[in-house]
């Protein structure tokens, strides 16, 4: 129903099933960013000319609708290069806040984007690094997550929607027991964002992240939305460029949030991108992308089921867009390369979650997901051919 919008589509036939590595790209998206190189462009807040003028707006214009887009306060949503750069700015800036003894409490099923740099500032801190786990069905192990979370815990980690499992978090029920020892929490949206709707003032996470480039806008920008409390107190991650004030021979000063944290020139075109990627999304309505996903991913899981070879990792029916699964006997990396050979792409490997990985019993898996130019013609084509496969190597 939506493929027609999408030029990739149209230029060769491809089931694309990878849609949480990165989405595919709306032509409504494309053509937008390239009328902007072609008649808007020029670098933002630093020309007096009619051109960078119209591109201040936009990308300030764009900073609106995300903030539109996720119910937050526009001038505590910060652009960076993507999800991967929200936490390692935040957890930069907890670095001069947590000390010896401190607790930083994440989950075991974290991406390496939301897991290695709190244990980096842990090591450099002397903070705590400690870990909750999740029940044998994928969802979060709330009786161990409560059992760690103390006065000692400064911050809790956590991924709205599993990557690996697909299996939507309680995160607002995990948000309300962190404030209750007031700990911070991080929220890992980078793949709910695309797949469900997301009100930050009622989740009342702390900071919240997310790319574009899983949102069906450009790859190059991310967000990282903060209270203003807690983007309060973070210094900056990077210097230069449009972020200072004032600069004396021994002292600068910076600028306000949200450009106290956009050091050098932002990307400003990708912004735009992104801004229309969103407009794609509200035109199509996210309760209806939900809808629609949700809907194939019960179709998938359904098909799945009936493969004997097949184990769904985290059996759960509270999955979202995303089934990661592995076939007995058959090493995930030997399925995904006949499956390319018929324009079929999925993803094989750990999905940078190792540590999910190893408490699953597992070194790596195989990934399917979708997004909202998937229809169910497109599972059937993969699970036929998934047979086939399957049948090939048993031979």
């Amino acid at each position: 129903m939506y493929k027609s919008q999408f030029p990739i589509f149209q230029k060769e036939i491809i089931n694309y099933l990878d849609t949480a590595a990165s989405a595919q790209k709306p032509r409504v998206v494309i053509d937008e960013m390239v009328r902007f190189y072609q008649e808007s462009y020029a670098n933002v807040h630093r020309g007096s000319c009619h051109l960078a003028t119209e591109a201040t707006l936009a990308y300030e214009e764009s900073r609106k609708t995300v903030a539109k887009f996720i119910n937050a306060p526009e001038k505590q949503v910060i652009f960076t290069k993507g999800a991967t750069e929200s936490f390692n700015l935040i957890a930069n800036g907890y670095q001069s806040l947590l000390k010896k003894d401190d607790e930083i409490l994440v989950s075991i099923e974290e991406h390496h984007a939301n897991f290695v740099p709190w244990q980096q500032v842990a090591l450099k801190t002397g903070a705590k690094f400690v870990t909750f786990d999740i029940l044998d069905n994928g969802e979060i192990d709330m009786d161990d997550f409560e059992k760690k979370l103390s006065s000692k815990t400064k911050i809790v980690a956590i991924t709205h929607l599993s990557n690996v499992l697909g299996i939507v978090n309680p995160i607002k029920q995990i948000i309300q027991k962190a404030h209750k020892v007031n700990a911070k929490v991080v929220v890992d949206a980078a793949q709910s964002i695309a797949h469900m709707p997301i009100d930050v003032q009622e989740l009342d996470c702390d900071f919240l992240a997310f790319s574009s480039h899983k949102l069906y806008g450009p790859t190059g920008i991310g967000v990282l939305y903060g209270k203003k409390d807690a983007l309060a107190l973070l210094s900056p991650y990077q210097y230069g460029g449009d972020m200072v004030q004032t600069v004396l021979p021994h002292e600068s000063e910076f600028k306000e949030i949200p450009h106290k944290f956009e050091a050098g020139t932002p990307p400003f075109v990708e912004a735009v991108g992104l801004k229309k990627a969103i407009e794609f999304i509200d035109d199509i309505s996210m309760e209806e992308v939900f809808r629609h996903e949700r809907a194939l991913t019960s179709y998938l899981i359904t098909a799945l089921n009936k493969i004997e070879e097949v184990e769904i990792l985290a059996p759960n029916e509270n999955k979202s867009g995303i089934v990661g699964f592995v076939v007995h006997g058959i090493h995930p990396t030997d399925i995904a390369f006949i499956l390319a050979q018929q324009n079929i792409c999925i993803r094989v490997g750990h999905h940078c979650a190792m540590p999910l990985h190893h408490r699953l019993g597992h070194e790596v898996s195989i990934r399917v997901s979708l997004g909202i130019y998937n229809e169910k013609e497109d599972i059937d084509i993969f699970i036929q051919s998934l047979q086939k496969s399957i049948s090939f190597f048993k031979r």
